[in-house]
């Protein structure tokens, strides 16, 4: 019979819909670009759509609505025909039924776990048919910017960094990528909001040299250090004059015959709180490893590095330098030896203490408890630990002895 083609036909119509919908609401554009890119045919032709997403679900939602109604009407005269005045409450329970089966859950099921490869077959037809429906598109344009304005919204779909945060957590929870993945991508979205005033190293941990000190002195603080830069100061370290190379400094046939102010490259400053995207720009301009932090009155607050910068992104970075220069070790009962460079956090973490100091290293944080220069043999309590300083490197503890106090 007629009534039966036309049925089938309307539902599979249906079905062809409801499964465009969900497909072009949960497709990946980046993965259709890709298809385009690799030469799908009909991927170009499906992203394009997809840009156009209002006017895609207006000609879905209208050709849905047309035969879902077609449906229900020839049904009901079938079913009249067939069973007489029962006929439209029979036809309302097996065409209700028929569509959620076979019109609705299959297809939107099917088009949920390929929604790029359903959106590429659909394209064609769904192009023919936004072209029919585009008077009828324009009035729901229309309606929607009438609506926005009397709800007063801004129509608005970008996510805020707090979003993509939580969704990205939601993906590695599903598997989709692994933690490391999740935690770099989290870092990249996080990265703008940090200042360079986050990642420095302090000024009570820097490694400078005088622009008047003689050479040898210079070099002993790089063969002590391990750094291949150093910055150059003229009164002190609020007065930073240049940066001083490594491979400059040291020729091959020994310590180079120019002075250091000939050796030096200008320094580059940034403000404190400018934002460490802002400061990489700058170091890649003015193509520099280190960049000097001023603070409100311009002295220094400390440096940062490029290193200092991509562990934001990637985590801790260490080295060879870093292995021989941090570490706590046991020196006997309820006694450890502490490397004046150890993180502070670390080190709170390892011995349960609760310290709050703006300082980032531990010999830093002894300075500022002792508010001096420490000297060997100086020592002080802080909670459950006596702390005691056993060398200095004539600036700051470069090592120091912690034992817990009898309790």
């Amino acid at each position: 019979m007629i009534e039966g083609i036309i049925i089938a036909f309307c539902l599979l119509c249906s079905a062809f819909f409801s499964a465009s919908e969900t497909a072009y609401s949960t497709l990946s554009r980046s993965r259709l670009k890709l298809m385009k890119d690799n030469g799908k045919r009909g991927a170009g032709l499906a992203l394009k759509l997809s840009e156009n997403f209002d006017s895609l679900l207006s000609t879905i939602l209208v050709g849905n609505n047309i035969v879902n109604i077609a449906l229900a009407s020839v049904s009901t005269i079938l079913f009249v025909r067939l069973i007489g005045g029962a006929g439209p409450s029979v036809s309302t329970a097996v065409i209700t039924v028929a569509v959620l089966i076979f019109g609705e859950v299959t297809p939107k099921s099917i088009a949920k776990d390929y929604p790029e490869r359903f959106a590429v077959f659909a394209a064609p037809a769904l192009s023919a048919l936004t072209v029919i429906f585009k008077p009828v598109n324009f009035l729901f344009g229309k309606w929607k910017q009438l609506i926005a304005k009397l709800f007063g919204s801004k129509g608005t779909n970008k996510l805020t960094p707090e979003e993509l945060v939580l969704i990205l957590e939601e993906v590695e929870k599903e598997g989709t990528i692994d933690r490391e993945e999740g935690r770099l991508l989290v870092n990249a979205l996080e990265f703008s909001d940090n200042t360079a005033e986050d990642v420095l190293t302090h000024r009570t941990e820097m490694e400078a040299v005088g622009l008047d000190w003689d050479k040898q002195r210079i070099a002993e603080v790089f063969v002590r250090s391990g750094y291949s830069r150093l910055p150059v100061f003229s009164e002190d370290l609020d007065h930073i004059v240049g940066i001083l190379h490594h491979k400059d400094f040291f020729t091959p046939s020994g310590l180079s015959e120019k002075s250091v102010g000939e050796l030096m490259t200008p320094p580059v400053f940034a403000n404190a709180g400018e934002k460490i995207d802002d400061v990489l720009k700058l170091m890649k301009k003015h193509k520099t490893h280190i960049c000097i932090v001023v603070d409100e009155y311009g002295g220094t607050s400390g440096l940062v590095t490029m290193e200092d910068i991509l562990e934001e992104l990637v985590g801790e970075i260490w080295d060879e330098h870093d292995q021989e220069k941090t570490g706590i070790a046991e020196a006997g009962d309820n006694e450890f030896i502490v490397d004046g460079l150890t993180n502070l956090d670390e080190f709170s973490e390892r011995f349960g203490l609760e310290i709050e100091s703006d300082n980032v290293s531990v010999g830093g944080w002894v300075m500022e408890k002792l508010e001096r220069i420490p000297e060997p043999g100086e020592s002080f309590t802080y909670e459950k630990l006596k702390v005691e300083v056993l060398s200095t490197d004539g600036r700051r503890a470069s090592s120091i002895k912690v034992s817990f106090l009898e309790q």
